[in-house]
């Protein structure tokens, strides 16, 4: 049963997602009314699995401090619910460390599905998300970036790359390619540093716009 912290300025709103949350199947571990609340109520011995992170808070905001815990706490995974669906608030959270992006006014079982998916695979990117990245790449072309930015890669970097952009684990692209979760954190890590990202999203984003994978 997975534990969610809330963080939300807006307590009626936060008070019944608590509920919603709690009905569908997890603890609500604690809620905070922005993110230096939130930082100020975390146990270091029992920190939640997920926080569902609004963005527009006062004192701290929730782009602050998804950064704040992917630095200090990368295994507590930030899942963004937000009002707003532009691709720089979606864009930005996600470099800032969160491991999804859903709207508000979503139905429960999206919310459902996305404390699940991060939960199981680490990442939940809904259409909305994925319609906005691919915006934002088509974009990247439309000025001249792309095909340019190619780095040269070896044949066992260019088959992580394809399987870094499907819903596998890292676990599980270990399997798929007879090496060990080690081996693979290595051909990761190298990729981070050749390809100038920082993140799996970076990875699949250099993938697409570079013709590696085709969505």
């Amino acid at each position: 049963m997975p534990s969610i912290a809330l963080a939300d300025d807006h307590s009626l709103l936060r008070i019944g997602l608590a509920q919603l949350v709690e009905s569908l199947g997890n603890t609500v571990l604690f809620e905070a009314d922005n993110g230096k609340e939130l930082l100020q109520k975390l146990d270091k011995k029992n920190l939640p699995d997920v926080v569902l992170m609004d963005i527009n808070m006062p004192e701290m905001d929730g782009f602050q401090t998804t950064q704040w815990l992917k630095q200090n706490h990368p295994d507590v995974k930030v899942l963004a619910l937000s009002m707003y669906d532009n691709e720089t608030s979606i864009i930005r959270m996600l470099k800032c460390g969160a491991k999804g992006y859903i709207l508000k006014d979503a139905e429960p079982s999206e919310l459902k599905a996305a404390i699940d998916a991060v939960m199981t695979k680490g990442f939940y990117y809904s259409d909305l998300v994925s319609g906005k990245l691919m915006h934002a790449i088509n974009k990247m072309d439309d000025d001249g970036e792309g095909l340019k930015n190619l780095v040269p890669l070896n044949d066992r970097e260019t088959d992580f790359l394809k399987h870094a952009c499907t819903e596998l684990t890292y676990k599980e692209i270990a399997d798929k390619m007879f090496v060990s979760p080690r081996t693979i954190d290595g051909y990761r890590d190298a990729l981070f540093e050749k390809l100038h990202v920082k993140t799996r999203v970076g990875l699949v984003m250099y993938a697409i716009r570079n013709g590696i994978v085709n969505v």
